[in-house]
């Protein structure tokens, strides 16, 4: 049993959930040090005496998942292998009545917007000196950036506002001064995150203004590039379209979650846009920007989904040929608008049209890809794992788009650096080539 003594105390940060809350962890990690307590991110071995848990509340697997963890915790603390254990993040802020009562062994619980709080437990202070600054976490050469903090939009499935509260803006300027330090620290892709990127600036600005933030932040010296996620299709800022086509440091790639391709489904979802005029959004998007990445993300299963309103999603997902996609089963959450409704369509059935939708995206994934075959892209290497260089193109954010293979042994590169790949063959999901050079 570990006994604290007078050694000093040495903190475990876990991250669960999405880049937004891997931004909150790395905002988190930086803050800790700057007060000089010893924090580390994801330690494999054991040698922290106090574990900060981020959890994610946001569909059933995520809570699962962050409950889980929680309680991993609560055991190894009563093995007397951690002394303190705290949670923070999602889950906390949306359950943390009903979980004290029922995980007693947890030391305190923290909401989304209560770092300094969080802080006090290690007699630390908040350090407003240190907005801006953050240590990255995941990579030197590419880091997300939160440009707003929470959601007005009223999505009948989202319980995000429930637990993230109303949009924030952040100041553009405070943004612009973050990129710089992350740049100077090695950042060479900068990946801009909100709940919804395309409100950015009304609260603030009184104007949609992510046109200007892009511009701003594509004049910082030495960011390569500039990869824009979670934009809102209802109300789209057709401005940032001008921009992404004129400057060539922010990616043709767009990530626009759409959810569903049938204006029954829209209307009950209440996304505030109808098939057709999402069908004219992307026409507009393609043509201004020519050569664009499209991801987005669908649904299946939420209320008022019968096999007829599927097969109309089915029939838009093929009609639009994304160049990514991912889909995903519909979670009755309380709270949430859809919530009075019944959760009529079972698991079986949900998991069987996820299963349709992804097999018809392989189908057009493998198409598009294989007319890169023979083509140079640039390529930014990420990592060198199981003999292969493992890099992206401006078309692909990580983790969740294609990657590319370059052979190990027969070329070397060197990660965070961008080289020209020539492909030479290509799957549903991936691509591999040879340096041009």
């Amino acid at each position: 049993m570990k006994t604290k003594g007078a050694k000093k105390d040495k903190v475990n940060l876990i991250t669960l959930g999405c880049s937004k809350n891997l931004v909150d962890s790395e905002v988190m990690f930086t803050q800790l040090k700057g007060n000089g307590v010893d924090v580390s991110h994801e330690a494999l071995d054991d040698q922290a005496n106090i574990v900060v848990i981020n959890t994610c509340g946001f569909i059933d697997n995520a809570k699962q998942e962050s409950i889980d963890t929680i309680l991993r915790y609560v055991d190894a603390k009563e093995e007397g292998l951690v002394e303190k254990v705290y949670v923070t993040g999602c889950l906390s802020q949306r359950y943390r009545d009903d979980l004290s009562k029922e995980i007693t062994g947890v030391d305190a619980w923290f909401g989304t917007m209560e770092l300094p709080m969080l802080l006090k437990r290690f007699n630390a202070n908040y350090k407003h000196e240190l907005i801006g600054e953050r240590r990255t976490t995941a990579s030197r050469h590419y880091a997300y950036m939160k440009i707003s903090e929470g959601c007005d939009r009223p999505c009948s499935f989202c319980a995000i506002p429930i637990m993230r509260g109303k949009h924030i803006s952040r100041p553009m300027e405070e943004l612009v001064m973050e990129a710089k330090k992350l740049v100077k620290n090695g950042t060479k892709e900068l990946l801009l995150i909100a709940q919804d990127s395309t409100y950015y600036g009304l609260d603030l600005y009184k104007k949609r203004n992510l046109s200007e933030l892009l511009k701003n932040l594509s004049d910082v010296d030495g960011l390569d590039w500039i990869r824009l996620h979670y934009a809102y299709p209802s109300g789209f800022p057709e401005d940032i379209l001008d921009v992404m086509a004129e400057r060539e440091n922010i990616c043709n790639y767009l990530d626009i979650p759409l959810q569903h391709g049938s204006d029954k489904v829209l209307k009950i979802m209440r996304r505030g846009i109808d098939r057709r005029k999402t069908e004219e959004l992307i026409g507009k998007i393609r043509d201004k920007v020519p050569g664009i990445a499209i991801r987005t993300t669908m649904i299946v299963g939420h209320p008022g989904e019968g096999e007829k309103e599927f097969e109309e999603l089915k029939d838009f997902v093929a009609q639009s040929r994304f160049d990514r996609l991912g889909a995903f089963t519909y979670s009755h959450e309380d709270g949430t608008h859809a919530y009075q409704y019944e959760d009529e369509t079972s698991q079986t059935v949900k998991d069987r049209r996820q299963k349709e939708i992804m097999e018809l995206q392989e189908k057009i994934s493998y198409e598009i890809n294989q007319q890169k075959v023979g083509k140079a892209f640039k390529v930014l290497i990420d990592r060198f794992e199981s003999g292969y260089f493992i890099g992206r193109t401006e078309h692909d954010s990580p983790e969740v788009d294609n990657e590319v293979y370059i052979e190990g042994k027969d070329h070397y590169l060197r990660i965070g650096d961008f080289a020209d790949i020539r492909i030479t063959d290509a799957t549903e999901f991936d691509l591999y080539g040879i340096p041009t050079g």
